[in-house]
């Protein structure tokens, strides 16, 4: 969709941002130099876990800006898209405290709680390329959206090498069935980043009980210069 966007205009969920690499199609949305905005069409993916567990992911994509700072190392990008989990088998659970500090949620884009559950964000990162061995070598300093899933937003401050998990939204599974989180221009901001920046959507499904397991679905990194 080729529709331009002012800043008073922008709706939905706002998150803080990322990106680069990976050769993919990029359409301008405007006209102009250094204000134009640019459309990333990002690929549907899917994967299945012998646990029973489905998670499917379709039409992600991003929108791209400069950053209003105009300092060159800050850089807008709205992300939206569609994260569905398909659980044939799960404990039912019940929503208790988080297992990380303070029941604050855990590293990473682990969150689990007393509940299965399915939640989706984005990893960000500055000069560093955001492949599997990145993020195997496991990342700190999770944030999640301030106010929730609609308007909420947060903002990164990263520095050469840094590495975070955004969360952008969550959902508990308290028995089988299919979950799905919908999310249209979370806004990610970063700050702080002279060089290139690099993100990828990630999708993790927690099943509790004495078969736990994990199934992660990540995206194609996509890059805002």
């Amino acid at each position: 969709m080729s529709e331009n966007r002012t800043n008073g205009l922008r709706r939905g969920v706002r998150v803080a941002g990322v990106g680069a690499a990976a050769a993919v199609a990029m359409g301008l949305l405007s006209t102009g130099a250094a204000n134009a905005d640019t459309f990333v069409p990002l690929p549907d993916g899917q994967k299945a876990s012998p646990a029973g567990v489905t998670i499917t992911r379709n039409g992600e994509h991003a929108l791209i800006s400069p950053s209003l700072a105009s300092n060159g190392a800050g850089r807008v990008v709205w992300v939206s898209g569609n994260a569905i989990a398909d659980v044939t088998v799960t404990p039912e659970g019940e929503v208790g405290p988080n297992n990380g500090a303070t029941n604050a949620p855990g590293t990473n884009n682990s969150s689990t709680h007393g509940a299965s559950q399915l939640s989706t964000g984005y990893i960000v990162g500055c000069q560093v390329s955001i492949a599997s061995d990145a993020i195997s070598a496991g990342v700190s300093g999770g944030v999640s959206l301030s106010g929730g899933s609609l308007g909420g937003s947060v903002g990164l401050n990263l520095g050469p090498g840094d590495v975070k998990f955004v969360q952008i939204d969550s959902k508990d599974i308290l028995k089988p069935g299919t979950y799905s989180v919908e999310y249209q221009d979370a806004e990610i901001e970063i700050q702080g980043c002279a060089g290139y920046a690099q993100a990828r959507a990630y999708t993790v499904v927690e099943i509790i009980g004495d078969h736990h397991s994990k199934t992660t679905l990540y995206g194609q990194p996509f890059s805002i210069g």
